[in-house]
């Protein structure tokens, strides 16, 4: 009977032990998971409840991860992959023709990963069609080069055909 007594109290007292250990243990993962959150995001970390502590540190990765997530859509997005939805779903190269009567402004947003025209072509074609540029400018951002040429039509009574003169630019550029 004593020796039951001893096997149980044995047991017992080793459960006891590991429980001990086990939460010795979680208590210096949930320190140590508490010290990897940046200062700035935690202020009064040390004066936290363990409980606090582990949202604290769920909400910054679950930040982390839509971080992460909105730097995948931006790369794509800029990469030329997919649409943004602040441009309703506007893929690359974008070409937009705006005829103000006597002048005329096309704007070209192309990515530089994907150059398929060369910019004189551009600037042939609108002089083969009756407008004379009179400023062209570009600048790039990222892997986007924006390009705006403004044009003025050389006679104002017979004009520039702007339908034409889009689907010729379209051709050249989007292909």
């Amino acid at each position: 009977m004593e020796k039951n007594y001893n096997s149980y109290y044995s047991s017992k007292v080793d459960r006891k032990t590991v429980e001990r250990n086990r939460r010795i243990h979680m208590k210096g993962l949930c320190f140590k998971l508490a010290s990897l959150i940046p200062k700035h995001h935690n202020s009064n970390k040390d004066t936290l409840s363990q409980q606090d502590r582990l949202d604290h540190a769920a909400a910054y990765i679950k930040g982390l991860q839509e971080r992460v997530e909105e730097l995948k859509r931006k790369k794509q997005f800029l990469l030329g992959t997919t649409t943004n939805p602040m441009w309703g779903g506007i893929k690359l190269p974008v070409l937009a023709l705006r005829d103000m009567e006597s002048s005329l402004e096309v704007v070209l947003i192309s990515s530089s990963l994907h150059k398929n025209f060369m910019f004189y072509q551009v600037i042939s074609i609108l002089d083969e069609e009756g407008a004379d540029v009179v400023n062209a400018s570009f600048s790039t951002v990222g892997d986007k080069v924006f390009h705006t040429i403004h044009s003025q039509v050389r006679s104002s009574r017979v004009g520039v055909e702007t339908s034409r003169l889009y689907q010729r630019l379209e051709e050249l550029i989007i292909g």
